[in-house]
């Protein structure tokens, strides 16, 4: 099985690209090895040791490896020899699903919302994807979108350009009424 490595704006993080599907219809973001319950791929990873983060996106997997740990000349076997494993027995990458986070939207703001929504679906998504990640909507208050960062986003020395020079300067582009944008 070939499996695909590239690197991420987040110098502790690699990309792994199957070539097949992983995470199915929605990311899956496991920020520690209890929050792995439902993945057993996340679960073999972080069995690693030198594995801090494990995200799954629609078509890849990033992992995030420990501050003091392997270097990624060693980790970087260690994972392809996880994920060749874990797709060889044909295991799921997730059992079930995880509960989705509310959102706390005032229905007066559902056009606003509805616009909000499908800008970060069509336009920052898939950008954030290509870096490893992926933004999550958490929410709308008085022109402040909330927006949860995963994958190779939560913690890079860039996401703050990114969320603020990017996302926000789209979103205030489009929709006037954004004046704001924050991490959750």
């Amino acid at each position: 099985m070939l499996i695909e490595t590239e690197t991420t704006p987040n110098p502790a993080t690699l990309k792994f690209l199957p070539g097949r599907l992983v995470g199915g219809s929605r990311t899956h973001d496991f920020p520690d090895p209890e929050s792995a319950r439902i993945s057993p791929l996340a679960r073999a990873l972080f069995a690693l040791g030198d594995v801090e983060r494990v995200f799954l996106g629609a078509d890849f997997v990033t992992v995030t490896r420990a501050p003091g740990g392997a270097d990624w000349a060693t980790l970087r076997l260690d994972v392809l020899g996880v994920l060749a494993d874990h797709f060889a027995s044909g295991a799921p990458c997730v059992e079930g699903e995880g509960a989705e986070a509310e959102t706390h939207d005032n229905p007066e703001d559902a056009d606003i919302v509805a616009q909000i929504r499908d800008l970060i679906d069509t336009r920052i998504r898939p950008v954030v994807a290509n870096d490893g990640g992926d933004i999550i909507y958490r929410g709308f208050d008085k022109g402040v979108v909330f927006l949860h960062m995963q994958g190779s986003c939560a913690g890079c020395p860039s996401s703050t350009a990114t969320l603020k020079g990017g996302i926000e300067n789209l979103l205030r582009h489009y929709v006037p009424e954004v004046t704001e944008v924050r991490a959750v």
